[in-house]
């Protein structure tokens, strides 16, 4: 099935898209008052967006309001195996043409990022940076037309950096996943939640009493380490900064180096944004038995092809799960090829949370447009009062208020004279 310029002849799968995404949108309320502000003001007309994301109800809700904004929007996959076609089906009759099939070869996944291009993108949304890669590569033609853009996660952060130092960045871009209202809650509760959730449907495994291992301590492996523990699982961390490994230490996790606790996991989950975290070394110690999955952006942090050099035989015995049986007889098990587990076995984060994420991304994006010639290709933080406003909303969807200072207190707060 093909989903570019979808005609669609399964009512019922369209049909079930749109109700999931009607579901999404219960839970987004962040994004709903956007939403009603954007169909208003139309603070996007005629603006073009490309958008490369996972094709989730989330996502389907962003760019619904982005359209809603006035925008011209069409969307491509950001990872093969993320994709839920219902929801693809569904944007197609929202009028957003969307380029995406889960499980689509690679030369699939780059021809649908570049029909996204074809588009002559003013503004681009990217999760992982391929858009802005092939945009800055192999179509560089279409660079002149760009205003600007937004980028989801760390992965693509680190590469738009790189980009940016190496002086070939060549229009503005915000790193929306540097926002608090992003990182402390997508990175943490959502990727925490829907990694654990991932690799139970895919292996229906008892967390209580595994010992898991969790390659990374940033807030992404922070989450993840939470979630396991609380299902009752002995969780060991592996670090290569000291800072974030002594925090591991302090928040009651054992911490050592992959190569001894390769020797003793029974789960391990990447979320490190590296390459080849788990390599041969690795997967010659492991108990037969072991099981790998990864949560970073991209499958590289596992070396397959060193577990499939090490390999006698390979076959798929669950959905998701491929079980390596090693020369000497012993078993390792792959989860969703390798890349992100909580999309390829699962739904991704929890539409609570990604309310936050994608209403950084829609205020971004007009802040972005509206800041036209005004900014230099660099990479930028979410502006603070963009961050704040995303948490101020939520809160009070949540229906919970805060206290706010007093001006005696704001004037003690910054001044240097009043020390009693």
């Amino acid at each position: 099935m093909t989903l570019h310029n979808y005609d669609v002849k399964d009512r019922s799968l369209a049909e079930g898209g749109r109700q999931r995404i009607e579901w999404a949108y219960r839970e987004m309320p962040v994004v709903k008052l956007i939403r009603e502000r954007f169909t208003t003001e139309k603070p996007l007309r005629g603006v073009r967006i490309s958008a490369c994301l996972h094709i989730t109800t989330e996502t389907a809700n962003l760019g619904i309001t982005l359209k809603e904004g006035g925008a011209d929007v069409i969307m491509c996959a950001s990872n093969p195996l993320s994709t839920q076609d219902d929801v693809a089906a569904a944007l197609v009759e929202y009028d957003i043409p969307t380029n995406a099939i889960k499980g689509e070869d690679e030369k699939t996944y780059y021809r649908h990022i570049s029909t996204a291009l074809d588009h002559k993108p003013q503004l681009t949304v990217d999760d992982g940076a391929d858009l802005v890669t092939t945009l800055h590569t192999k179509r560089s033609a279409l660079l002149g037309d760009v205003i600007g853009g937004t980028e989801e996660t760390t992965t693509g952060v680190v590469r738009l950096r790189s980009l940016e130092k190496a002086g070939k960045l060549k229009y503005p871009i915000i790193a929306v996943n540097d926002a608090q209202t992003k990182y402390l809650f997508d990175n943490r509760y959502g990727t925490g939640q829907s990694t654990i959730d991932g690799i139970t449907r895919a292996t229906n495994i008892l967390w209580a009493g595994k010992k898991i291992v969790v390659c990374g301590y940033g807030w992404c492996g922070y989450g993840v380490a939470l979630r396991a523990k609380g299902l009752g699982s002995q969780v060991i961390v592996v670090e290569v900064a000291p800072v974030r490994a002594l925090e591991a230490v302090m928040d009651g996790y054992q911490v050592m180096p992959l190569a001894e606790a390769a020797r003793v996991g029974d789960i391990f989950v990447t979320t490190t944004g590296d390459k080849s975290v788990i390599d041969k070394a690795h997967f010659q110690v492991m108990k037969d038995g072991a099981i790998v999955a990864n949560s970073g952006h991209f499958n590289v942090e596992i070396n397959i092809p060193a577990l499939e050099g090490l390999s006698r035989g390979k076959r798929r015995i669950r959905d998701f799960v491929d079980e390596y049986t090693l020369k000497d007889g012993r078993c390792v098990y792959l989860l969703g090829e390798g890349r992100l587990i909580n999309l390829a076995a699962a739904e991704g984060h929890p539409a609570s949370v990604m309310d936050m994420s994608f209403a950084n991304q829609a205020l971004s994006l007009e802040y972005v447009a509206k800041s036209q010639g005004k900014l230099k290709p660099r990479v930028y933080p979410v502006p603070e009062d963009i961050d704040k406003q995303v948490a101020r909303l939520k809160l009070r969807a949540m229906g919970i208020e805060i206290d706010s200072l007093t001006s005696e207190q704001m004037k003690y707060l910054t001044s240097w004279e009043e020390g009693t």
